[in-house]
């Protein structure tokens, strides 16, 4: 019997797993940015994103008064992933994580600790001297960190539970930068390797996908885009399509011409 997979025959569900909890998506979405919490949560339905990154420093999630992203986005449903956005040290990297925990008892959080304002690139001495810090209060990390093999193994030895290399700077759109850095830091990385910023378009997307990733992480591509809606379905067959086309094995690329059809025994 051939056992070539036809059209209608299922597939083995290919799950992200992160710290011990399993997703079926591989995109992660933000909460900022958007018009109002009411686009960001149709977004993140056409998305089919389970997980989204929420700055405690930005987003109101307490104040019955105000319009609470809880009321729109049911942390029951979509996983809460709190984050450090607007941190530039240590100390209060943790102390943000602290209060989301008191908040909403989440635990599974995302670091990124900050340097120059204009670039936003990590500080990554500041970042590995955090993460540590949180990984002995019990914190499981998800870390932001920048391109470089060295730091992201590093991360990786003290306990964070995945590295999120940027592909670009935060909120620039210019996509993965550094393919051959994003490639060595997938190979030799245990825990997931997901792709946290510069994403513009869902070629970026797939870019990082095909490269190897498990995942990609995205606010601005999606919330600043005329459509976010749509914007946010692209995003989510590009992930698709990406983690297909990697799993699938691309062919060889090659410095000459190779038909299709045989040149030999032609009429």
């Amino acid at each position: 019997m051939d056992d070539a997979i036809t059209p209608n025959q299922p597939i083995a569900a290919d799950l992200l797993s992160i710290a011990g909890r399993t997703f079926r998506s591989r995109l992660i979405i933000g909460t900022g940015k958007y018009k109002n919490y009411a686009q960001n949560a149709a977004a993140l339905q056409a998305s089919g994103a389970e997980i989204v990154t929420v700055a405690v420093r930005r987003v109101n999630l307490t104040d019955p008064g105000q319009p609470r992203l809880v009321d729109f986005i049911d942390p029951a449903t979509t996983t809460y992933l709190p984050n450090t956005a607007g941190c530039f040290t240590g100390e209060d990297a943790v102390r943000t994580l602290r209060l989301a925990r008191e908040a909403g008892g989440w635990d599974l959080v995302k670091l990124e600790v900050l340097s120059d304002p204009k670039h936003l690139y990590p500080d990554m001495a500041e970042t590995l001297r955090a993460a540590e810090m949180l990984i002995r209060e019990g914190f499981q990390v998800m870390v932001y960190c920048s391109d470089d093999p060295v730091y992201a193994k590093r991360l990786e030895e003290v306990g964070c539970c995945a590295i999120m290399p940027l592909g670009a700077p935060i909120g620039s759109g210019l996509g993965v930068q550094n393919p051959v850095n994003i490639r060595l830091i997938v190979e030799q990385t245990q825990v997931p390797v997901i792709v946290d910023a510069g994403v513009g378009t869902a070629s970026d997307a797939a870019v990082a996908m095909e490269l190897g990733c498990d995942g990609v992480l995205m606010n601005t591509a999606i919330a600043e885009a005329k459509d976010p809606v749509r914007m946010a379905r692209a995003m989510r067959h590009a992930v698709i399509a990406g983690r297909e086309a990697y799993l699938a094995g691309r062919m060889a690329k090659k410095r000459y011409a190779d038909p299709s059809s045989p040149l030999a025994g032609l009429i």
